[in-house]
């Protein structure tokens, strides 16, 4: 069984699972997007899980707090080689943690 979901469906499991916190709000528009891309893409359904997503990716404000996390990353083409990102605006962005 299949159901499609909206971007406002999309944002609003976020809210009744609380983990609003763990995205902001371009951060889960930027998922949405990259999610219906990725579906195009590959030809398949992606599951639509908040508690699984909340596991997998990370939004991070900037090259600095991502840092504290993975201190070898010296640039987003350097994060580019080892996973996902997701761009939200100039500075932030999320990335498939690994």
């Amino acid at each position: 069984m299949k159901k499609t979901i909206t971007e406002y469906d999309f944002t609003q499991g976020f809210v009744e699972m609380n983990r609003e916190d763990n995205f902001s709000y371009a951060g889960l528009k930027a998922l949405y997007s990259y999610f219906i891309q990725l579906e195009d893409d590959c030809d398949m359904d992606i599951e639509y899980d908040v508690i699984a997503i909340c596991c997998e990716y990370t939004e991070y404000e900037d090259l600095e707090e991502l840092h504290g996390s993975y201190p070898d990353i010296e640039s987003i083409d350097d994060l580019r080689n080892h996973t996902q990102v997701i761009e939200i605006d100039s500075d932030s962005f999320i990335i498939q943690d690994y």
